[in-house]
């Protein structure tokens, strides 16, 4: 971007008018979204409050921001990833819905990270009340603005990747600048949400080394979202980028999963469901043995090198991909991330070890070729697959994750005094609540306990 520092989105009338009809579609799949909007219209929980989000900006998140903007919220927004941002979505949001868009596809690492220094400074010097992250940086950012005292001083969240390998001819990822210089942020904020696996991680870290200034709800680790949003909708909007990316048939294919826990879990079998011969790579002994009891194979990364024919990495962790393990891959082997950083496949040493990069032989797509002949295609530069190449996860999933979300939002707006500098899980009530507005929504019931049921497991005295 040129012309001095990004201010909020702002753009033309036809690319927000398709903006708003994306919304509109995807709204009408989100039932608890849309029941939370008008409960949160009558009782203005967020009233005079400010909300700074750092998310997939997406006719999803869209739908969660009028959610947040419905409860009285004025609401600031950045991108969680530089390519998943959808232009016209944020066009929509920043012209119809009075929400500060600090997006833009493609922007480099230095732009980045200023959207979310702007994005939390954007309703003044104070900074924001409530905070809503994807990933961590929004967090690791804020705790960079806030009073030095607050907070144990840290890098900028980043894993250290050393001395950039040499380039060869064509490589798409040009070289990041580094973060701006930020202005300092007044006060801390109420509390917050994280609703990835990575960014709860990252948390839980701060708040171990006494650097986390206020409580943040673990909106990731309830069991609704675990099965809904990492296994079910992972699995399918992982395996509908890959698809879209490559253009391959699964069916037949030798498709190595490295990570099986919930994330992994999913895509592993969407992967078999489509007929592929699933290989799974672990580290954890008993997610190694779930996926054994599960049917899959599972061998160690090095084995499955030169068998596999397609490679998906959910592990949360980085170099799990290296240079070593590409470099016994065969000719036409696929490459590509399910997690939520770039830094699961070693990019710069598939780099090294390429004579020649062909950029976009398909779109998200980029082939290296290495010297003896060999062709590795990389999908979506190495980013998260499912939003970089497609469009992430379908609305449904998204509705009880955002829904959830913004059910813990708005109970730490009344609570977040209560609660102390750290990482908290999901009230249980919550969780409870969003299941069952999302089965109302569908039409489907359940039955209850009865008062012997509840008294049989009330007490330690009955038995057989």
């Amino acid at each position: 971007m040129t012309g001095g520092p990004p201010r909020p989105y702002s753009a033309d009338a036809e690319l927000a008018e398709s903006g708003a009809r994306r919304i509109s579609y995807s709204q009408r799949s989100m039932p608890l979204l849309e029941a939370l909007a008008a409960r949160f219209r009558a009782d203005r929980p967020f009233d005079g409050m400010t909300v700074a989000a750092c998310l997939h900006v997406t006719a999803e998140t869209a739908v969660l921001a009028r959610t947040l903007r419905a409860g009285g919220a004025q609401v600031a927004l950045a991108a969680s990833n530089p390519l998943s941002t959808q232009d016209d979505i944020a066009a929509a949001l920043a012209a119809g819905d009075g929400v500060a868009v600090f997006a833009r596809a493609g922007v480099d690492r230095r732009t980045y990270y200023e959207h979310i220094a702007l994005a939390l400074g954007e309703y003044g010097a104070t900074g924001p009340d409530l905070v809503i992250d994807d990933g961590g940086d929004l967090m690791n950012t804020l705790h960079d603005l806030l009073p030095r005292g607050n907070v144990s001083p840290r890098g900028d969240g980043l894993p250290a990747r050393g001395t950039p390998a040499p380039r060869p001819p064509g490589s798409p990822r040009a070289r990041r600048g580094s973060p701006p210089p930020r202005t300092p942020l007044a006060r801390t904020p109420l509390g917050g949400c994280e609703g990835t696996t990575t960014g709860v991680l990252r948390l839980r870290r701060m708040a171990a080394e006494g650097a986390l200034a206020f409580p943040v709800i673990a909106a990731s680790d309830t069991p609704v979202k675990r099965l809904v949003d990492n296994t079910r909708g992972t699995g399918q909007s992982v395996i509908d980028g890959l698809l879209r990316a490559s253009g391959v048939m699964l069916a037949g294919k030798v498709v190595v999963v490295a990570g099986f826990g919930a994330c992994g879990t999913g895509i592993a079998e969407c992967a078999r469901g489509l007929g592929a011969r699933v290989l799974v790579t672990e580290v954890d002994p008993v997610r190694a043995l779930d996926a054994v009891l599960s049917g899959f194979r599972v061998l160690t990364l090095a084995e499955a090198a030169p068998i596999g024919e397609v490679f998906i990495t959910a592990t949360g962790t980085a170099e799990v991909i290296t240079a070593e393990h590409m470099a016994m891959m065969r000719d036409g082997a696929i490459l590509a991330n399910a997690g939520h950083f770039d830094v699961e496949i070693d990019v710069r040493g598939l780099e090294a070890l390429a004579a020649v990069v062909h950029p976009d032989v398909r779109p998200h797509t980029d082939m290296f070729e290495l010297p003896d002949g060999r062709r590795l295609l990389l999908l979506a530069e190495g980013r998260v697959v499912n939003l970089v190449a497609a469009d992430g996860h379908p609305p449904e999933v998204m509705d009880l994750a955002f829904g959830i979300e913004a059910l813990a939002l708005a109970w730490l707006a009344g609570n977040a005094e209560k609660l102390t500098p750290d990482v908290h899980p999901v009230p249980p009530d919550i969780d409870a609540e969003a299941a069952r507005l999302v089965l109302a929504a569908l039409g489907a019931d359940i039955d209850s306990l009865t008062p012997a049921q509840r008294a049989y497991l009330a007490s330690w005295h009955l038995g057989s």
